[in-house]
């Protein structure tokens, strides 16, 4: 979002305040009489019919919800994932919903071949598949399920010495050349987490590997948090983390980049393609991870970059000899997007949209169906409201879309073909995704900040009964990190929402069309996660995780309320004080990290003339010294500055 879209925003928007409790105060469920941006008269008939949808929103229809659409595997392109497009679909329909499918031809890769093996010093195939438990019904669906791999990765069929690169981010490189160890030429292992996986090979290729394998570490996401699957909730040994390594610069179709993927578009080669990566990459369970991992030798790894793994973590390179090979099916795959709309009673003039993705990797039913079964509650509950006579000022779309594992493709593909018109139309963007047990997390563009933070206040958390808005509160303040950072949340009246990346289907609606755009999800008292594996399913949920569907009533209620509070709306409730507030905090942090750097590298240098490395390096472990920093120069932010005053001004 740049600061010229955001000034045009204010000057063509009334900004609106309302009285707020003092910090701490919200201690209750409370419904705010005189509701932000409602006349008097219309404040309390939002209110009732707010109340009539909460108190509607059942638990039961959540559990049916995921149980039906987690049935079977549901991947882009799969039988099943048509199946269910057409379902939710006929619900809309049912519900009053104006809905339709909206298609998109896009580029889907499958495996064919996938191979990683150890040749040296001893003999080792990895398995690469998960195994079925008797317990799970939905785990032995195997002629459905996508094998373990990672989406995007380039075919390739490569054979070198393997080296341990800890999570494979550019730090990581950094510490290698201090250790004389270069990965030019090899395969590298790293473990997940730290990052998003696509940077794993997308670095290792800039350093010189030819291949990059990535293992689930039970330290992440393990034994090491807890039981694991099916005793626990936690990832078993032979657990796999899917998902695609695509270059998230350009999200959507890899092969028609800023257009919609229709039957005319014209379409890139997959050579031209620039979301592939330049090595093969494989993702595996640390049970096949293990006997690589061992066969290592070379220094010792740092103590950071040790797993929970009962093994000495060497670096290597060698005596590990891997063979990795990757091919795929280049295919192009349907997509199903389900777009249905509630007419609001200003003709189409202005919109208010909601959206979850329902495709999966296997069966889903956390990622992403613990929302998906969430909204489809909401849009039943508002039907049921419009057939009693509640119509909204605004038009409500909600949108189910498909394609979102690999790369956000649906609802990209979606935006580019409505561009236009969303940037005529919408006014918001409420988006959701996976959904466990906690603490509320809103995030998005802070305009509408002060807006969630008064919905939350209207929301009930469902094992403490306290609002949710009091919950998240506190629990930011038991997170702070120091007195200051504690002390200011204690001062704020809203929650804060934080800023988006690109890792779900707000990212085009956000930053492609620039609307204002919020996440809201429960979550951060997990008993375990299936992050892309064949165990995320209905059994798995349903026993370790949101066991009575109560956190899918709470994302109901809240996101639901949110809609109907947005489309309702006598004037559109933002503030743009708080994103004034949130720009003028990351220029601020932009002006640390440019000191820190500066007074890191001048210190850097400074002990590099004086011998400092040198001296302190352990003669029986040799590293070498860091290399000399150019100091990074001053800077003027002094237009930035001006620009963020003009802002808070409006």
């Amino acid at each position: 979002m740049t600061l010229r879209w955001m000034c045009g925003i204010l000057l063509a928007t009334t900004q609106l305040t309302s009285a707020q409790p003092a910090p701490g105060q919200a201690t209750a469920v409370q419904s705010s009489f005189q509701l932000t941006g409602y006349s008097s008269p219309n404040s309390p008939l939002e209110n009732d019919w707010e109340k009539k949808f909460r108190d509607g929103i059942t638990p039961a229809n959540i559990r049916e919800n995921m149980r039906r659409l987690s049935a079977r595997p549901h991947h882009v392109g799969s039988p099943y994932d048509k199946d269910n497009a057409e379902w939710i679909l006929s619900r809309f329909k049912e519900w009053g919903f104006d809905a339709k499918i909206e298609s998109f031809n896009v580029l889907f890769p499958t495996p064919k071949v996938r191979v990683v093996e150890m040749l040296q010093p001893t003999k080792f195939q990895a398995k690469l598949q998960e195994p079925v438990l008797a317990v799970d019904p939905t785990s032995g669906q195997t002629d459905e399920q996508l094998p373990t791999y990672n989406a995007y990765s380039v075919d390739g069929d490569v054979t070198a010495p393997l080296v341990y690169v800890n999570y494979g981010n550019r730090e990581d490189y950094e510490q290698l050349d201090r250790l004389g160890i270069s990965v030019k030429g090899a395969i590298v292992i790293a473990r997940y987490g730290s990052g998003w996986r696509g940077i794993k090979p997308k670095v290792a290729g800039e350093h010189g590997a030819v291949g990059c394998i990535i293992y689930s570490d039970p330290e992440g996401d393990g034994y090491y948090n807890g039981d694991d699957y099916p005793n626990g909730g936690w990832r078993p040994r032979e657990g796999v983390q899917r998902g695609s390594v695509m270059d998230t610069d350009y999200p959507g179709d890899p092969l028609t980049p800023g257009v919609a993927a229709t039957a005319d578009a014209k379409r890139l080669s997959i050579k031209e393609a620039k979301t592939i990566t330049k090595i093969p990459v494989l993702p595996i369970s640390y049970a096949d991870a293990l006997p690589l991992l061992s066969a290592l030798h070379g220094p010792v790894a740092p103590e950071s970059w040790r797993g929970a793994l009962a093994i000495t973590y060497r670096i290597g390179p060698g005596p590990a000899q891997v063979h990795l090979k990757v091919a795929s099916n280049w295919d192009l795959k349907p997509l199903y997007d389900v777009i249905a709309t509630l007419p609001g009673s200003d003709g189409g003039r202005q919109w208010v949209l909601r959206g979850n993705h329902h495709d999966a990797w296997v069966n889903g039913a956390d990622d992403p169906i613990s929302g998906q079964a969430a909204m489809l509650e909401e849009a039943r509950m508002l039907g049921e409201l419009h057939r009693q006579g509640w119509t909204p000022k605004r038009t409500i779309i909600y949108c189910a879309w498909d394609g979102e594992e690999p790369g956000l493709l649906g609802s990209v593909e979606w935006v580019e073909a409505h561009v236009d018109e969303l940037k005529q139309h919408a006014v918001a963007y409420i988006n959701s995704d996976s959904n466990e047990r906690g603490f509320l997390f809103p995030g998005g563009t802070q305009d509408l900040q002060t807006f969630i933070s008064d919905v939350a206040r209207d929301i009930k958390d469902p094992e403490t009964r306290m609002s949710v808005f009091q919950r998240a509160h506190l629990a930011g303040i038991a997170r702070a990190k120091n007195p200051e950072e504690r002390d200011a949340i204690r001062k704020r009246n809203d929650l804060v929402v934080h800023a988006l990346g690109d890792g779900s289907d707000y990212t085009a609606f956000q930053d492609f069309a620039g609307i204002s755009t919020l996440s809201v999800e429960f979550g951060d008292e997990d008993d375990g996660t299936q992050y892309h594996s064949i165990y995320d399913d209905f059994y798995w949920y349903t026993h370790f995780i949101d066991t009575d569907f109560s956190y899918g009533r709470a994302l109901a209620q809240t996101a639901g309320t949110a809609m109907m509070r947005l489309a309702g709306a006598d004037l559109i409730p933002v503030d743009y004080s708080a994103q004034a507030e949130a720009i003028a905090k990351y220029e601020s942090e932009l002006e640390k990290l440019l000191k820190d750097k500066q007074a890191e590298f001048t210190e850097r240098n400074l002990e590099l003339q004086e011998g400092v490395f040198t001296a302190t390096a352990d003669p029986r472990r040799p590293s070498l010294p860091p290399p000399v920093e150019i100091v990074p120069p001053y800077m003027n932010f002094s237009p930035m500055k001006n620009a963020i005053e003009l802002l808070k001004k409006g």
